[in-house]
């Protein structure tokens, strides 16, 4: 009787930790998801200021459309990747797509400001320098998000790797994602915006 008290107890007490380990999982997980959510915010806010950014340009960059059509381009396909990846399961080829996908538009963006350094009028605009303005802050916000999102997946990936949540982890299919990174040193740098 005592012996299957104590079988018992180790088998419930086998069970608690089962439990807590899986819990803990989805929550690591699910701030990973969320610390996503934040670059998300962020990126969509720089998603609604670039047209207003081309459109104060193209006044004064008339020869330069294939820039200025670069630029809506990346904007429109870092707006499609990101929000198949924030609708998605956030695997590590979603986080990738993004990530390339910002490269891309990061690219664009700098070339813009790089030739609207030749144009003085534009530099002086109003419009202009208030756009550039908002841009830089929600850069600063990006990077710190996508820091916040690093820490989480490390956490997470970490947590997946350990015994005995390894075991569990693998058991309920949760799988390892992607750190935010950017592969070219030149897009490290987020964009220069100097007017």
């Amino acid at each position: 009787m005592q012996a299957s008290l104590i079988v018992l107890g180790l088998l419930l007490l086998a069970v608690i930790l089962l439990i807590g380990i899986y819990n803990k999982l989805v929550t690591y997980r699910n701030r990973y998801k969320n610390a996503f959510a934040q670059i998300d915010v962020q990126l969509k806010r720089r998603y609604e200021l670039i047209p207003n950014l081309v459109e104060t340009a193209k006044a004064y960059l008339k020869h330069e459309r294939e820039t200025l059509e670069a630029v809506i381009t990346a904007r429109n396909t870092a707006m499609q990747v990101s929000s198949a990846a924030a609708g998605s399961n956030l695997g590590a080829s979603q986080v990738q797509a993004v990530a390339g996908a910002e490269s891309a538009l990061s690219g664009a963006l700098g070339k813009l400001f790089a030739l609207s350094e030749s144009y003085p009028d534009l530099k002086a605009n109003q419009n202009m320098m208030q756009l550039t303005e908002e841009l830089t802050s929600t850069e600063n916000k990006i990077s710190f998000a996508r820091q916040g999102f690093n820490d989480s997946v490390t956490v997470y990936n970490t947590e997946i790797e350990k015994f005995p949540a390894n075991t569990i982890a693998s058991f309920f299919s949760f799988k390892p994602t992607a750190l935010l990174e950017i592969e070219n040193k030149q897009e490290r740098e987020s964009v220069r915006v100097s007017f």
